[in-house]
């Protein structure tokens, strides 16, 4: 019995298997919404950022394990693309991209003992000039078919971004239009050739008190003219405003250029802007008004556009409330709605940072000796959206996965009580249908989910599919993420308890309360599946 059960649900989650690398057909292009492949079918994008636009111009890392390890861990990851960052230097000043070394830049830094690391772990790379040893890069990632998305991340070499750090938009001091154009049609043309390298964000986090609409258009458009123009392969992807959080403009202003199918908009979220939102106000209130914000401000275009979620992420050590609550959110809506997205970051540390030789990086996903994994359950709270959910079919077939961000998992049937509903794996979970009349329902199957009453824990049966008082649950709060059960007036709302057993508890934060109320152990997102 406990055979057949897992395979149905191997059978139902096949559509995930996705791992679209394998079945690649490059160049990609735009659909609507979607890239897609050459035959059409949707290419995802769930990538992690690696930093290589720091002082010594080499990706980070090099010095604590092998190119090739470190790409085998990507992929092992579950990630299927890299955003690989780039200074403008590199591309415009060939004294520096091809006369200086590896190894010469990092001595002329003082960085001897990554120099020792470097002639261990990669030692075929540590005498190449720095433009050679970028390009290793990017080979030895399409040899583990992993995409690479080539981010224009800051003109001089170092950490990103202040707002007045004359790098941040066009006609500082560091940011002269006609160099950053040179610079991406030089990128473009070397790596023509190379089919793993998919996008090219033409610049990170534009910023500063230059920045204005019409030169925005002017500049951006010029740059994505000449990126296409030297390598018509690319998808040309264009950030926003205020750090890339604002591209509201575009609603009333479209784009405008010579080609068409290639054009993707990047959008960045992390909860340092809105922390007196989160902390004045409850989760769910909270949440409701940073998803108007990130929709408002780049999110609408999912209606015509990719959009890639290119930069997000948090300390992983978990502390911080702030950040959790925001990234549960943020997951939330990444799920919903399939978005393309990249991780910040990779790096577990850096050679040298803002002046600090190794520096740690909590935010990386790998630990600063660059081969453990920095926290597994941040890696499982992304492993749903690293899978593709949606695609461009105009007739899907539709289902349903009940997705609780703060624990990655989603809903399932218990593997030995069949009424019973806990947290797994998203890849180990059945399909569900959610009804027009609020009814949760395994798919193919006549079983329910029932509310059986205040902290008790929910069931499945087949009566309480036709018992309606029991078995509606509405989508409640700002946060569209708390399912209440209609038969208690919505006072009852799905959560989890310390067995990760489904139970109905209190609905929390859903009467004015401030910061201090939590709900996010109430979160679920009830996540469109087509196939």
């Amino acid at each position: 019995m406990k055979t057949t059960k897992v395979r149905e649900r191997m059978f139902c989650f096949i559509f995930l298997l996705f791992y679209i690398t394998k079945n690649m057909a490059y160049p990609l292009s735009t659909n609507s919404r979607w890239i897609i492949n050459q035959k059409g079918q949707r290419v995802k994008l769930a990538c992690v950022n690696w930093p290589a636009h720091l002082q010594p111009v080499v990706a980070e890392g090099l010095s604590k394990q092998p190119l090739d390890a470190v790409a085998k861990k990507i992929l092992a990851l579950g990630f299927n693309c890299v955003r690989l960052t780039w200074p403008l230097d590199l591309a415009t000043n060939e004294t520096l991209a091809r006369n200086v070394t590896v190894r010469q830049s990092f001595r002329s830094l003082g960085l001897s003992d990554d120099i020792s690391g470097l002639q261990t772990k990669n030692p075929s790379m540590i005498d190449l000039p720095l433009i050679e040893a970028y390009k290793s890069v990017v080979t030895t990632l399409g040899n583990h078919n992993l995409m690479v998305v080539l981010d224009n991340h800051l003109t001089k070499p170092g950490w990103c971004c202040r707002y007045n750090d004359s790098n941040g938009f066009f006609g500082d001091t560091f940011f002269e239009p006609g160099t950053w154009i040179s610079g991406l049609t030089k990128i473009a043309t070397l790596f023509k050739d190379a089919s793993n390298v998919v996008g090219m964000s033409l610049r990170n986090e534009l910023r500063g008190p230059r920045q204005n609409v019409d030169d925005w258009f002017k500049y951006m458009q010029q740059g994505a003219e000449a990126v296409h123009g030297a390598n018509p392969n690319v998808l040309v992807i264009l950030s926003g405003l205020t750090y890339d959080t604002d591209l509201s403009f575009v609603r009333s202003r479209p784009v405008t250029l010579t080609f068409s199918g290639k054009l993707v908009f990047e959008i960045h979220q992390y909860s340092i802007p809105y922390t007196k939102i989160w902390s004045s106000k409850n989760p769910n209130e909270a949440c409701g008004e940073i998803l108007k914000i990130l929709n408002d401000g780049g999110g609408f275009n999912l209606r015509d556009f990719p959009v890639f979620l290119s930069e997000f992420g948090i300390d992983e050590r978990g502390g911080d409330v702030v950040q959790n609550r925001n990234f549960g959110c943020l997951l939330g809506w990444a799920a919903e709605n399939d978005v393309d997205w990249s991780i910040w970051a990779l790096a577990g540390s850096y050679y040298l940072r803002e002046g600090v030789v190794g520096m740690n990086d909590y935010y990386g996903v790998l630990d600063s000796d660059w081969i453990r994994v920095r926290n597994n359950s941040f890696l499982q709270r992304l492993s749903l959206i690293q899978s593709q959910l949606q695609g461009p079919d105009p007739q899907p077939e539709v289902s349903n996965f009940v997705f609780h961000p703060l624990s990655g998992l989603c809903m399932l049937q218990s593997f030995l009580d069949p009424t019973k509903v806990t947290l797994g794996r998203c890849n180990e979970s059945q399909l569900w249908n959610y009804a027009t009349d609020n009814t949760l329902k395994l798919q193919n199957k006549s079983l329910c989910l029932a509310n059986t009453g205040p902290n008790a824990p929910v069931k499945l049966s087949e009566t309480s599919c036709s018992s309606s008082n029991l078995s509606k649950w509405q989508i409640i709060s700002a946060s569209n993420m708390l399912l209440a059960a209609t038969s208690t007036n919505n006072s009852l709302c799905l959560d989890v308890d310390g067995n990760n057993n489904l139970v109905a508890t209190n609905c929390k934060c859903v009467n004015g309360e401030d910061g201090s109320c939590d709900s996010t152990s109430q979160w679920f997102k009830i996540v469109k599946v087509t196939k």
